[in-house]
């Protein structure tokens, strides 16, 4: 299947297409759920490449989970991660989670260098909240979006997942983190994991508001 419809970038089951410069707020509190929706999101197709900034696991097990989405995105794909070490070339280890401004840089430059070898490009951030518990104040994960994540979709072509689980503690109120946010992002999607196989999506975006039954 192309990468490219008539309409942007291929996201199965419904979920997509999905148009360029598109930014999803991924929430919901089954984090098993959230991680499956933001792979099928994320997974760059052929003649595409991939950033991922995850905090809750190690780079290959990431590569992999996108590749069970789709084959080969594993190859197109870099992650920064804050769990385990840099185990080849396109895994680039975190060392201070809270250090957003690093973070920041390290992460427009993985966006950078994706975008020489082609200038379709998908990027997510799995998990926000675990970065928002990390520091003293929210504010300052509203402007780590705002001036790296957001701004590379802005000025490039690509879609971006921020996910975020309402379960988790925060040390503020995840309801009005989330709130805050969403005045950002272009499209937010709830999930509602219904049991192990299946969830509810919940998807408010610039169409309008529906709802899709998707399996997990």
């Amino acid at each position: 299947m192309s990468s490219l419809s008539a309409d942007g970038f291929d996201v199965p089951d419904g979920i997509g297409p999905l148009q360029s410069g598109t930014s999803v707020l991924l929430t919901g509190d089954d984090a098993d759920a959230l991680e499956s929706v933001f792979a099928r999101i994320v997974a760059p197709a052929d003649a595409e490449r991939g950033v991922v900034l995850t905090t809750e696991h190690r780079g290959r097990a990431v590569q992999r989970a996108l590749n069970g989405e789709r084959r080969g995105a594993d190859d197109r794909t870099a992650v920064l991660a804050a769990e385990g070490a840099a185990t080849s070339d396109d895994i680039t280890a975190i060392d201070d989670l809270s250090d957003l401004t690093g973070l920041g840089m390290t992460f427009s430059s993985l966006v950078a260098e994706a975008q020489q070898e082609t200038e379709r490009f998908r990027t997510g951030i799995f998990l926000c909240s675990t970065i928002a518990s990390e520091i003293d104040d929210t504010r300052s994960l509203y402007r780590f979006l705002n001036s790296n994540f957001l701004t590379e979709l802005r000025r490039g072509n690509g879609i971006g997942v921020c996910a975020i689980d309402t379960s988790a503690d925060i040390g503020a109120d995840v309801d009005s983190t989330v709130t805050g946010l969403k005045t950002s992002f272009k499209t937010h999607i709830d999930v509602d994991a219904t049991d192990r196989r299946s969830a509810e999506l919940a998807i408010d975006g610039p169409d309008g508001e529906r709802t899709l039954d998707t399996a997990l």
